[in-house]
This record gives C-alpha cells, sequence and structure tokens, in this order.
C-alpha cells in the first residue's frame, strides 16, 4: 500500500444557500481545493462523492456526473458513496484506497449536499428513514432526534448525565462556530439558552439539535510520489483509517450509551496509524446532537466509558483543555449538509495541521497528529481517519 497525502483542501459556506444549485455548491468547495494544491481539473484521475440526498433533497438523481461535469472533471472515474451521515468519509475513503492501492496518483473526495431544496417535515421523514424504516420509523414513528434522546436518556440514568452537560457542549461549539466565517450558526448561546428552548425529543431540545444545512467540501489526494513530484512543502498524510457499522435495528443494540460502530472504527483506526488517543492534538467528533459529542468522548478513547460529562464541565475539550474538539463548531453550529460533513471534517483538520485557522480557533500542535470521527445514521456507520503532518 503507498503512502497518501492531502495536498489540497476546500470548503463552501455552510447554511441556507438557496443561492446556487448542486453543482455550483460543489464547485465552490472543488475550485480552492484545486487552487490549494496547485492542480487542474485534468490532473485530476479519480473522484469520489459522499451525497445522500440525491433525487429527494435536491432534483439531481446523478450528483456525480454533474458535479463533474460542471467542476471540469469529466474524463475522470466518478463513483457516488453512501454511507448516511458518514459518505463524505466513505467517499475520502475511496479515494484514498484508489491511491494507494495504485489505481490513481491524484484523486478527489468531494461531499456535497443541498438539504433545504424541501420543507422540514420531508426532510425530517428522509432523515427517520434511515434507520430500520418498516421497525422504527413505520412502526413507532422514530425520527432522528427521537433516535438520539434514547442515548441521551440511557447515559443519563447510567451515568448522571445532565441536561446542563448538554447544553455545554452546544454552547462550546457555538463559541467556536462564531469564529468560523465558513459556519451555518454564528451566534453565541448560553446555558440558560439551551435549557429554555423548545423540547424536540426529551431531554434534547432546539439548541441539542444540529441544522439543516447545504454545503460542500472537497479534498485533493496524491501518492507520496507525486508529492515529491510537485514538491508540496505541507503534505498532510493519511496515518490511518478505520471502519466499522452496527446494526441497522436499534432493539438488536447491546446498550444505549454509546456506539459499538464508533469504538470498533477507532480501535481500527489507532492500530493501522500506530497512534494512541494521548496523541491526538485535535479532533472532529460527530456531534449531530449534544449527547453524540459526550459519547464520542467515551467511545473513540479520549477518557472512559461515563466520564464525557466531566470533560465537557472542565473545559478540556476546549483550546487549552486535554484534547480541544470541534473548534470549527462541529455539526451543532458550523452545520451538517449530510453528504459534505465528513470532508468538511477532514478540510478542518487539514487547515489546522497545517496552522493555517483563524489564531482564535487554532489548536496547539504538540505532535501534529488530528483525528476525525464520523458517524452515519445512529451508529449504522462509522469511519475513523487519523491524519499526521
Amino acid at each position: 500500500m503507498r503512502k497518501v497525502a492531502i495536498i489540497g483542501a476546500g470548503n463552501s459556506k455552510f447554511g441556507n444557500r438557496s443561492d446556487v444549485n448542486i453543482m455550483e455548491l460543489a464547485f465552490e468547495a472543488v475550485k480552492p481545493a484545486l487552487e490549494d494544491a496547485e492542480a487542474t481539473a485534468k490532473d485530476v484521475e479519480f473522484m469520489a462523492l459522499g451525497s445522500t440526498g440525491a433525487g429527494a433533497w435536491y432534483a439531481e438523481l446523478l450528483p456525480a456526473i454533474v458535479t463533474a461535469e460542471h467542476c471540469g472533471l469529466t474524463g475522470a472515474g466518478l463513483v457516488r458513496c453512501e454511507a448516511a451521515c458518514a459518505s463524505g468519509s466513505a467517499a475520502f475513503f475511496t479515494a484514498y484506497s484508489a491511491i494507494a492501492t495504485g489505481q490513481a496518483d491524484i484523486a478527489m473526495a468531494l461531499g456535497v449536499e443541498k438539504m433545504r431544496e424541501i420543507d422540514t417535515p420531508t426532510t425530517m421523514e428522509w432523515i427517520g428513514r434511515a434507520g430500520s424504516y418498516l421497525w422504527e420509523f413505520h412502526n413507532f414513528g422514530l425520527t432522528f432526534p427521537a433516535y438520539y434522546a434514547l442515548y441521551a436518556t440511557a447515559h443519563m440514568a447510567r451515568f448522571g448525565t445532565t441536561e446542563e452537560d448538554l447544553a455545554l457542549v452546544a454552547v462550546k461549539n457555538h463559541k467556536y462556530g462564531s469564529m468560523n466565517p465558513l459556519a451555518h450558526l454564528q451566534n453565541r448561546i448560553t446555558v440558560e439558552d439551551v435549557l429554555s428552548s423548545m423540547v424536540i425529543a426529551y431531554p434534547l431540545k432546539l439548541f441539542d439539535c444540529c441544522p439543516i444545512t447545504d454545503g460542500a467540501a472537497a479534498l485533493v489526494l496524491a501518492s507520496e510520489e507525486k508529492v515529491k513530484e510537485l514538491k508540496v512543502d505541507t503534505p498532510v498524510w493519511v496515518a490511518g483509517i478505520g471502519y466499522a457499522s452496527g446494526t441497522a435495528n436499534l432493539s438488536r443494540r447491546q446498550h444505549y450509551v454509546g456506539l459499538e460502530a464508533s469504538v470498533l472504527a477507532s480501535k481500527r483506526a489507532f492500530k493501522s496509524s500506530k497512534i494512541k488517543p494521548d496523541d491526538v492534538d485535535v479532533a472532529e467528533v460527530h456531534d449531530c446532537f449534544t449527547i453524540a459529542e459526550i459519547m464520542a468522548y467515551e467511545d473513540v478513547g479520549f477518557c472512559k466509558k461515563g466520564e464525557g460529562a466531566k470533560l465537557i464541565r472542565e473545559g478540556q475539550t476546549e483550546i487549552g483543555g486535554k484534547i480541544p474538539i470541534n473548534l470549527d463548531g462541529g455539526l451543532k453550529a458550523k452545520g451538517h449538509p449530510i453528504g459534505a460533513t465528513g470532508c468538511s471534517m477532514i478540510y478542518e483538520l487539514t487547515k489546522q495541521l497545517r496552522e493555517e485557522v483563524e489564531r482564535n480557533r487554532q489548536a496547539p500542535m504538540k505532535n501534529y497528529v488530528a483525528l476525525a470521527h464520523n458517524v452515519g445514521g445512529t451508529g449504522h456507520y462509522c469511519y475513523v481517519t487519523v491524519l499526521k503532518r
């Protein structure tokens, strides 16, 4: 297997992007990624696209084809990847694999999603179908806030996690989102704001939930040989990738205080990268709901099971703490355009490792190691990517 590096990264503005169509939104990420790599569209031999809403959230049924044409990538090998909310990471893994196995020297991972072209109730139905449709959505009407509410109440009952602990996650991520010009939500909030917001699925309130977002992110990857040929100054190397899945039906899960797919994917990522959780300088974890971030602390190995709330209470996941997490605002404030999220996480970490983000949200670097944890559904899929500069 060949070594693979990220040599270019681009990210669109996240938010309600009714000003662009799916192709134009993708271009906003592809263009800066190519410029960052000092490459052209014709240099890209293969592109993997992460998107889940084709033909549902937005009209185009074959987004890889239309975005490739619009971005000048016609001629490259194309594939669309679906792994629910982890589709962007699945696309990144696919592009990485094309280079690692010698099939390409330069490849692109593109994540793009337009979620706001349809009304909110229909969007919620489509997302709710992402679990076990016949058993959970059709029979019981579970939506995604309800799925994560089950995990939240179980975690609270077993470990004493409180609604205030959940609110602290939202406050932290909104703080960093307010510093990120690409973020969907840039307003700071307080614990009181979260606790007084509308209940969506107890104990999750409006400010415990990520917004419905449009956005795109793109990454240009290259082989070690191509990195040398191009004389890339700051390649960010893919140190390891772990992946795993969970049951479609939640009733077959062993417990509701964490995601087994996250645990397994993290172990595989650390084993393949020969890196330990304590080596990580900065991380992006999947915080579609505030409880998801707390469980991720534990599942990835940044603390023991049941101690995630303690990390957020003590400020250990902020700059200056043990492990800064979601310094771009996370899914909670930056936004969660489902197919784009995994690529956007890696975009942020690439910028962090190259020390190119805004000064007030730059993580201090000791080992120059970063980790992206991207969950699809409620642990139906998980990809964990370790990067090193």
